[in-house]
């Protein structure tokens, strides 16, 4: 027995499958990546493209989030930051040769980081001043539209999550002797779209240089002394 199918039912089935599956497709391709052991912390498990995020810390953290998507073929500007190495982002794997550095913009930061929003993909920038709630609509409209991300040393008003590290611990050293090998940390996170505080222990740099989660604490066995 031959059981005949509806073209125009199985039609109807397909399109349905496609826009239930279509808001899923649509926010991964509006998100640049970020590292795998990152993206738990984030709302949309990346950076939304046309938002901001804020940074306690720049450093590991910043050469961190920039990694992926150069990786990916974006082009990532720093702005304000002189102290930012080339050796540690390239280490980071970030690609020198889509690199913009702007060390020093002085009191023209702004200035620079909009006019850069308007080609570059990924930029990051230290404030040098206060950053007026005008300023920072005009240039979160420019991001959206070309649908770059920003990623601030520092406050911005209305920005999409705030990230930090806290409760460094380093391993390698001895007493009085030895080398730093790495350095494990806790990243939290903060946003307007969740509650709370995420947060997740990292590797920072694992032997590779890169970020990773740090391999979980065996628990530390308990003898119990016997009674009698």
């Amino acid at each position: 027995m031959t059981l005949a199918i509806d073209p125009t039912r199985e039609a109807l089935l397909q399109r349905l499958r496609a826009q239930a599956e279509a808001p899923a497709r649509s926010r991964a391709e509006r998100c640049l990546p970020v590292p795998d052991a990152f993206a738990k912390l984030l709302p949309d498990a990346g950076l939304k493209q046309g938002a901001t995020y804020c940074l306690g810390v720049a450093g590991s953290l910043l050469t961190a989030l920039l990694s992926e998507p150069s990786q990916a073929g974006s082009w990532c500007g720093v702005v304000g930051m002189p102290e930012f190495g080339v050796e540690a982002a390239q280490a980071a794997g970030i690609a020198l040769d889509r690199l913009v550095l702007v060390p020093d913009p002085g009191d023209q930061w702004l200035a620079v980081t909009a006019a850069l929003a308007e080609v570059l993909p990924v930029i990051a920038v230290r404030p040098g001043g206060r950053v007026r709630e005008g300023d920072a609509a005009r240039l979160t409209a420019r991001l959206r539209d070309r649908g770059g991300v920003l990623l601030v040393h520092g406050d911005w008003p209305r920005a999409e999550a705030r990230l930090q590290l806290a409760e460094p611990r380093w391993a390698g050293l001895g007493i009085g002797h030895g080398c730093l090998t790495s350095r494990e940390v806790v990243a939290t996170a903060t946003s307007k779209r969740f509650a709370g505080v995420r947060s997740v222990r990292l590797r920072l740099p694992d032997p590779q240089g890169r970020l990773a989660l740090a391999a979980p604490v065996a628990p530390v066995p308990v003898r119990l002394k016997a009674a009698g």
